[in-house]
């Protein structure tokens, strides 16, 4: 990106940066001009998008075989969870047709990748990756018979003897034949019993159904002094179910790539799927795979012939575990991964973002046959931009991406999509579409698992730790209804994701006419008015002019204040970039609810009229420059604390220092500031970990009054913070716990309705844990 910048005369970048979307066209012309003209434009586009053949992205024999080679040092040494890894990287870039040891090379990876998770109890993942090396390889016996193991293991005695029948029949070894039926003969003696799971052990999919609650309301789209955003026609209560929608487009993000399915965004399994095709995405499922326009697993040339003398029965079943059926898939949706899928490096290479263009780009052309009007192309989405508003440097970004996109993308599409001003011009604007209306997907994410209980039936000490939640960004996506919802610092609806799907809710009772506004990140309570106006122009182009920044909010002031030196006096004194920012609010917008709140701090009468480093209620002085250095002071003994907490070893005079720098830091800031709950947290966790729970609690609760004066009682993140307090209590057999649990619940039910045992499992844990000591319903 920086060379190609480099190659732009100064004259061009200033013409680029008094473009506005109307005479873009032009610019990108000059701009595509110039690039075509160079040597160094046409090896990126070499680099990216025409060479398959030799693409770090394409299949690759000699790599597979090498990590197999590996993987099965491994197993036989008993590494399990290393050999997992490399059968798993050789499945990631092994040909489909590549043939080992005159077996189907995919299919031998697939079986050996099974036998690892036998041996480390994944029975259904194994039964899975059987399923998958027998859709290759119907007549591939060590692939039934595995399948036949994990079915004994899971107890499925009807299943497992078919597989050991059929096994049998297609061996062709007489060592192999009479070990199969030493073993189908011991588990004959299990023929009658009750089998669990009778499903032919199929690999499961994951339930892509709606959600039956009904939606509450019909949405309407009006026009406000934010532009277009939605309103609601009736009253609303929380926790009504607002909006439902899939993504129109959606990308994984580069560092979740790993980890996550590219295609349903949840975490992947150990018996991950890769594209067959090429070896950058993976997948949760062959669902899931073939969803996002991968192939299915392909037939080798068995000879089916073999199966002829089987009874009907089992010819039945060998057709039901080989044959690949996905009837319930979304047909209408055009698949996103297809034209990324001949080893090209683009959408390994280019920012999330951009590759998700190129996907709605290709969706565009998909459904149209052909790009006969690229202005068609953003009328389509009809989704609102800031391009006018960008700097220099990001419009010459946008433009520079959209000319490597489309021509990376007419590699795909080479009849079907011109490449010339008007096309730039409008990739360019779907960028900043992108960049204005894009929806991060998140996964709530615990960082461990509870831990078992102790022999008192209580859960250890190390639970209250692990209950530690937070937001992880995976993927990003455009939602057409859903970037028409406007930004608010303090909103009214909550949205949250089951797999692909965008859910919102209502979060507060809301009337007939209300704007529905969510959050596009910060809000009251986490940033003040000063940082989340920075972040929201930085990110979105736009300056927030919502309540939460119209208005003066008790959280804005205390979140980064200092204390008035006046022990006495509970005044807050504020820095001149947050005095600044809070004086170009009037006094008229306080209401008399805000004045109630706000006259322990401050004299509302005269709004700030004291101005920075003095107390906004008795007018005293305190130097700021001072207090500073003594909460930086203060801060280093908890970095310190917290990188122990890291390591899960705290000693105890790490702790006292922090204590002390507590002290400190209380004498200094404001009681509501921040830092000082933050403290207060990282001393729970640092007390959980030397077991002395009492304290873990008193200090979880000093940070959690903190947090409920910044975000208010009932926002979801108290109820994050709850999730660790009554951890801690039911370990300690404290009662108080069953309230703690109630009042989460109560959080968690606004915010995430009936998904909210999904999205957080450890919520019956903790009441089945607190109903070993307390007897009431919860």
């Amino acid at each position: 990106m920086e060379k190609l910048k480099s190659l732009v005369p100064e004259n061009l970048k200033q013409m680029v940066g008094s473009n506005t979307a109307d005479d873009l066209s032009s610019s990108c012309s000059f701009l595509l001009r110039l690039f075509q003209q160079s040597q160094l434009f046409f090896q990126v586009i070499r680099d990216v998008a025409v060479d398959p053949e030799n693409a770090l992205c394409g299949k690759k024999m000699d790599a597979a075989l090498e990590l197999k080679r590996q993987g099965n040092q491994c197993f036989l040494k008993g590494d399990y969870a290393n050999a997992l890894v490399y059968y798993s990287q050789a499945l990631q870039v092994a040909p489909m047709n590549a043939v080992d040891m005159d077996k189907n090379l995919v299919a031998t990876l697939y079986v050996n990748r099974a036998s690892v998770l036998h041996k480390m109890d994944m029975q259904l993942e194994c039964l899975r990756d059987c399923n998958r090396a027998l859709q290759i390889s119907s007549t591939y016996a060590k692939a039934w018979y595995r399948r036949g193991k994990a079915n004994v293991s899971m107890e499925n005695f009807d299943d497992a003897i078919c597989d050991f029948q059929i096994s049998k029949h297609v061996e062709v070894s007489f060592n192999g034949k009479k070990q199969i039926d030493d073993e189908l003969k011991v588990i004959q003696h299990h023929h009658n019993r009750s089998n669990p799971v009778n499903e032919h052990s199929k690999s499961k999919l994951d339930d892509f159904g709606m959600l039956d609650e009904p939606i509450q309301v019909k949405l309407h789209v009006t026009t406000s002094d934010k532009g277009r955003g939605m309103v609601s026609p009736t009253e609303l209560p929380p926790s009504s179910l607002v909006h439902v929608e899939e993504p129109y487009a959606l990308v994984i993000l580069k560092h979740c790539r790993e980890t996550h399915c590219h295609y349903c965004l949840n975490e992947l399994p150990a018996d991950k799927v890769p594209c067959p095709s090429c070896s950058i995405p993976l997948y949760c499922s062959q669902h899931c795979q073939i969803q996002a326009g991968g192939r299915m697993l392909q037939n080798v040339l068995d000879n089916q012939d073999i199966f002829k003398n089987l009874s009907d029965g089992l010819r039945k079943y060998v057709q039901e575990i080989t044959s690949q059926s996905f009837s319930d898939l979304r047909t209408e949706d055009v698949p996103e991964h297809k034209h990324e899928c001949d080893g090209v490096h683009w959408p390994a290479i280019l920012p999330s973002e951009i590759v998700l263009a190129g996907r709605i780009v290709a969706k565009f052309v998909v459904q149209r046959s052909v790009f006969a009007d690229a202005s068609n192309l953003v009328d389509m989405l009809n989704l609102s931009h800031h391009f006018s508003e960008m700097h220099t440097d990001s419009k010459l970004e946008c433009i520079i991406y959209s000319i490597i996109l489309s021509s990376c993308l007419q590699q795909f599409f080479p009849c079907q999509l011109a490449i010339n001003g008007n096309t730039i011009s409008q990739i360019t604007i779907l960028i900043s579409q992108i960049r204005t209306n894009s929806i991060s997907i998140v996964r709530m994410k615990s960082f461990d698992a509870p831990g078992s209980p102790d022999q008192r039936g209580r859960l250890s000490s190390v639970v209250p730790f692990t209950c530690n939640m937070e937001q992880v960004r995976v993927g990003q996506a455009i939602y057409t209804t859903g970037s028409l919802f406007n930004h608010s610092c303090k909103p009214n609806i909550h949205a949250y994701f089951n797999s692909r799907t965008l859910f919102i809710r209502a979060t507060a009772f809301t009337s007939v006419g209300c704007p529905l506004e969510l959050s596009y990140g910060p809000q009251v309570g986490q940033l003040d008015c000063k940082g989340r106006l920075k972040l929201l122009e930085d990110e979105y182009s736009f300056r927030c002019q919502c309540s939460g920044c119209s208005l003066v909010h008790i959280s804005d002031l205390v979140l980064n204040a200092f204390c008035c030196i006046n022990p006495n006096c509970h005044g807050v004194v504020l820095d001149r970039s947050i005095f600044n920012c809070e004086n170009t609010k009037t006094k008229d917008f306080l209401t008399v609810d805000n004045q109630s709140k706000l006259e322990p701090l401050m004299q509302t009468d005269s709004f700030l009229h004291a101005g920075p480093s003095h107390c906004l209620k008795c007018g005293s002085y305190r130097d700021i420059k001072s207090s500073c250095s003594t909460v930086d002071e203060a801060g280093i003994h908890f970095t310190r604390l917290q990188h122990e907490i890291n390591l899960n070893r705290v000693s105890e005079t790490t702790v006292s220092d922090a204590l002390r720098a507590l002290i400190s830091l209380k004498s200094t800031l404001h009681e509501y500031n921040r830092r000082i709950a933050e403290a207060e947290d990282n001393l729970s966790q640092a007390f959980c970990l030397l077991g002395k729970l009492e304290l873990a609690a008193d200090h979880c609760k000093a940070s959690i009054r903190i947090l409920e004066k910044l975000y208010g009682e009932n926002h979801i993140a108290i109820g994050n913070e709850l999730l660790k307090l009554s951890s801690i209590l039911i370990s300690v057999g404290d009662h108080n716990a069953v309230d703690c649990i109630k009042r989460l619940s109560k959080i968690f039910r606004c915010y995430y309705g009936s998904h909210v045992n999904t999205m957080f499992p450890f919520l019956n844990i903790l009441k089945e844990e607190t109903l070993k000591f307390v007897s009431t319903d919860l």
